[in-house]
């Protein structure tokens, strides 16, 4: 009986190695907010024409939302601009409507629409809109849990492009940054809604970053970009630890605009913003208590696309003024220049998985498939997404084989699961 046991659990355990099971996109840029996928079943190479479409939905209103993908759910948001409220939407993962709900008004300001990426943990989904009202619903139903008007409490201060954020799950807490008179980043009870900490520190209006939290010794450190500053809060207590003082741009405006989420590994802590701004790598204490300059690079300088780390070497896309820009690949350790290429002339944005990095450019809206080689700009594939209109800046996600766009109105479900 003994034997026969081994037996079983050694083809178990070799035909587990062989299956590769879904992997949740539960949120902007992923779960971790990394923008990398941990599958390894993908294709290294399109077909002509571009991967199969396996379904499209519309009717998602204005926004620049991505898809966040969980527990065979897909969740995005978006404005409707009759009404002018934000909805969050949930479909099945053949995109099959599964319900709609409404999270109150949304940003009619200035680039109008939903930012806000659904995050997903377990049973429940947290929003926030661009007036910095943070909402809980329940993944499977829709039903709404709580709501706290963050903006209205804290004074949030004037944007022209409104909240535009993700909120961060941490342990307990909701983690996000109303940016106000009172309070510059918070934490609200998961569960509950009620208030757990404020950061009264570093007071200064956001910079339209989503929050992350590294794993720094023995301490969690919520990090985030703000109008001006860099800065490093404890995650359990909300006492600000440090800040850094963002390089200032040599476009003459752009200086409060600083979207990128920072990349942390082993005791070091890049950033990056557009409009000249470039990159800095920090180095942080032990203690966590305090950062120090590395390096500074000019030549990576991504607006809003994101960056993503892979064996050593930061791969995005630089801004060459609005609209315009280069694929850049720097060592991580060192900032040295890799290569700065042109794509069709356009940045855009960029997540991974595996050996292969995922560009969007974000003016054409062609999306390529490129070999994550830090000599060169090596392209495989290319499509380019012509449904929907206006701006191409949600990012990609990836969720068991699915290349989920998301462009205006309209997303898209694309299978790259090798057969």
């Amino acid at each position: 009986m003994y034997r026969i046991a081994i037996r079983i659990y050694v083809l178990l355990a070799l035909f587990a190695g062989s299956f590769v099971y879904a992997a949740d996109w539960g949120g902007f840029r992923g779960a971790d907010r990394l923008g990398i996928s941990r599958e390894n079943n993908l294709l290294e190479q399109w077909p002509p024409g571009g991967p199969k479409e396996l379904w499209t939905v519309q009717g998602l209103g204005i926004g620049y939302s991505s898809a966040a993908i969980a527990n065979g759910m897909v969740y995005t948001t978006g404005l409707d601009p009759v009404s002018k409220e934000g909805f969050l939407f949930a479909f099945d993962l053949q995109g099959k409507p599964k319900w709609k709900k409404s999270y109150g008004p949304e940003w009619k300001g200035s680039f109008k629409g939903a930012r806000t990426t659904p995050t997903i943990e377990n049973d429940r989904v947290y929003v926030i809109s661009g007036y910095a009202v943070v909402k809980c619903f329940d993944a499977k139903t829709g039903d709404q849990k709580w709501s706290y008007d963050a903006g209205s409490e804290f004074k949030t201060k004037k944007l022209t492009w409104g909240i535009s954020e993700s909120v961060l799950i941490y342990k307990d807490n909701v983690i996000c940054c109303p940016c106000g008179d009172d309070a510059s980043v918070i934490a609200l009870d998961k569960m509950t809604g009620k208030l757990a900490w404020v950061c009264k520190d570093a007071i200064q209006t956001a910079g339209y970053c989503s929050p992350i939290v590294i794993r720094h010794g023995n301490r969690d450190i919520i990090v985030n970009m703000m109008q001006s500053n860099l800065v490093g809060i404890d995650a359990n207590t909300g006492k600000l630890l440090w800040q850094s003082k963002v390089p200032e741009p040599d476009a003459g405006f752009g200086a409060d605009n600083n979207p990128v989420c920072p990349v942390y590994k082993d005791g070091f802590l890049y950033s990056t913003s557009g409009y000249g701004k470039g990159g800095v790598m920090y180095k942080i204490a032990p203690d966590g208590n305090s950062i120090s300059k590395v390096w500074e690079d000019k030549t990576l300088d991504v607006h809003h696309g994101g960056v993503v780390l892979i064996d050593g070497y930061i791969y995005g896309a630089s801004w060459d003024g609005n609209s315009k820009g280069s694929w850049v690949c720097l060592d991580f350790k060192t900032g040295k220049v890799m290569y700065d290429e042109k794509w069709l002339g356009y940045k855009g944005s960029i997540i991974a998985a595996g050996e292969m990095l995922y560009c969007w450019e974000e003016t054409k809206g062609n999306i390529a498939l490129v070999k994550a080689n830090p000599k060169k700009f090596q392209i495989v594939s290319t499509f380019r997404v012509e449904k929907g209109d206006k701006e191409y800046w949600a990012h990609p996600s990836i969720s068991d084989g699915v290349l989920y766009l998301r462009h205006g109105d309209v997303m898209m479900a694309y299978d790259i699961k090798k057969k």
